[in-house]
């Protein structure tokens, strides 16, 4: 049989026909079991021991999450997945694995308000150092950054909520001459769009509560990458801290990967007929979506994204209190803190996701008072426009 292509992939990956047989169902069934019982005391010895391979307790492993995490890996080009219970769950887990006191973390200053508190206030605790790189579109910039103490570098691409694109093979060729893992925050582009591991990155991680699942109904993570490192990371911090994906939220994420393509194909359709929208309106200063030629990397986006996905930020002309009015003002979309979901979403990051940086850090990053995170759905985009329309009229 030749080999499956992706959209095959995301419907049969990790669920053979044996597996098929052996449940009798068309459906990867959920195992909601938090145990499974052991043949014989020598299979048990073996399995603990890490002789052979099994399942031995469900906050280390689970035959509906086991499915979830190859066809994972199948889609990101990865050896081995490791499920987690978010996707700052899984950036702890790789992190975690990565580093040690003394050591250093080289990261890109374009993050999630999570990623940012992880890396400046958790990590510092554990006696890690994070070094911000603040030009990341400048590869000097990282290479200046980098120390004998590095043990990672950290780059989210399209980054949220500036839609900064990494260029994802100049940082990994700078990696591997100095021997170092690159991460990469697949999210927002998803493997439909863009995988990193082709591109030379070592390991990839998601947060799956977004586009993986699609409609707003789990939080889930996951991680993509070598077998042998997924199976430290699994038998180690892992298997010692907890933090597992639930059977239940892996099923709804495989659910969701059937759709992703069709899915990704129409967030980005969508998300470019707003973006031009917003480009051209009288009352937006700035449009941030690597679609539109304006974006200072669109080159990179268009040389390593198949499309751009859903997300875009943009700048509303006027003052803290007019970006308050826009968000108040909106009837169809969305206004919480979440982002590629079937439904289209807004939040002001200053005020909320990323609040927590502080101006002075919101500033060094972009994120200006007036800007506003803008996840586009899979409604019809007449219907949002009208939204945003009458919406800016209030400003």
């Amino acid at each position: 049989m030749k080999k499956w292509s992706f959209d095959t992939i995301a419907i049969h990956g990790g669920f053979d026909w044996e597996e098929s047989l052996k449940y009798n169902s068309i459906v990867v069934p959920i195992i909601q079991s938090a145990v499974y019982p052991y043949e014989s005391a020598q299979y048990a010895a073996d399995l603990y021991s890490y002789k052979i391979e099994g399942y031995s307790y469900g906050r280390i492993d689970n035959p509906t999450v086991a499915a979830f995490e190859k066809r994972m890996a199948a889609l990101e080009g990865g050896e081995a997945g490791l499920g987690a219970a978010s996707g700052m769950a899984a950036l702890f887990m790789i992190v975690h694995h990565l580093v040690e006191q003394g050591s250093e973390i080289v990261s890109s200053n374009r993050v999630y308000g999570g990623t940012f508190q992880l890396f400046s206030a958790t990590m510092p605790k554990m006696g890690v150092k994070v070094r911000w790189v603040s030009q990341p579109d400048n590869i000097s910039s990282w290479e200046e950054a980098i120390t004998p103490e590095t043990r990672l570098l950290h780059v989210e691409s399209p980054s949220n909520p500036l839609l900064f694109v990494g260029d994802v093979p100049a940082i990994g060729e700078l990696a591997r001459s100095r021997g170092i893992p690159l991460v990469v925050d697949n999210t927002i582009c998803t493997p439909a769009l863009m995988r990193p591991l082709e591109l030379g990155a070592d390991i990839v991680y998601h947060s799956c509560t977004k586009y993986i699942s699609g409609n707003s109904t789990s939080l889930s993570g996951v991680i993509v990458g070598k077998k042998d490192f997924l199976t430290h990371v699994r038998r180690e911090g892992y298997r010692n801290m907890g933090p597992s994906l639930s059977p239940f939220n892996a099923w709804l994420c495989l659910l969701g990967l059937e759709s992703l393509s069709l899915r990704m194909e129409r967030h980005s359709s969508n998300a470019m007929t707003i973006a031009r929208y917003l480009e051209k309106h009288p009352k937006i200063a700035s449009v941030n979506y690597p679609g539109l030629e304006s974006h200072p990397q669109h080159k990179v986006a268009k040389r390593q994204m198949k499309a751009f996905s859903s997300l875009m930020s943009f700048n509303i002309k006027g003052e803290l209190d007019d970006a308050r009015r826009f968000i108040d003002a909106l009837q169809l979309c969305v206004h919480t803190t979440h982002l590629g979901t079937s439904k289209t979403i807004a939040i002001q990051p200053a005020a909320t996701t990323h609040w927590q940086m502080g101006p002075e850090e919101r500033k060094k990053g972009g994120i200006e008072d007036t800007m506003i995170r803008f996840s586009v759905g899979l409604e019809d985009p007449d219907d949002v426009i009208a939204d945003l329309e009458q919406a800016l009229e209030k400003v």
